[in-house]
């Protein structure tokens, strides 16, 4: 282990996660802005776009999320996804 990656152990997983926070709003706000355009386009009285596609949205970021964050140790230590 180099002495960098001593003295900042978190550096790279608070950047991973800072990176995967920005992604989760940036998602979200085009979700938004593509929902009210197709609602805006069909001309339906309930916004259903709006509420449905940032869903969808985030259920798939929830699951990445879990997909990426849950990893699991194999006998000999290493990890195995």
């Amino acid at each position: 282990m180099s002495k960098q990656q001593q003295k900042r152990p978190y550096s790279s997983d608070l950047m991973r996660y800072a990176g995967m926070g920005g992604q989760i709003f940036v998602s979200l706000g085009i979700a938004l802005f593509v929902g009210y355009k197709i609602d805006k386009w069909t001309k339906l009285n309930i916004p259903l776009f709006v509420w449905l596609l940032p869903l969808l949205v985030l259920c798939v970021i929830i699951y990445k999320l879990i997909k990426e964050t849950s990893t699991r140790k194999e006998d000999n230590g290493e990890k195995k996804t």
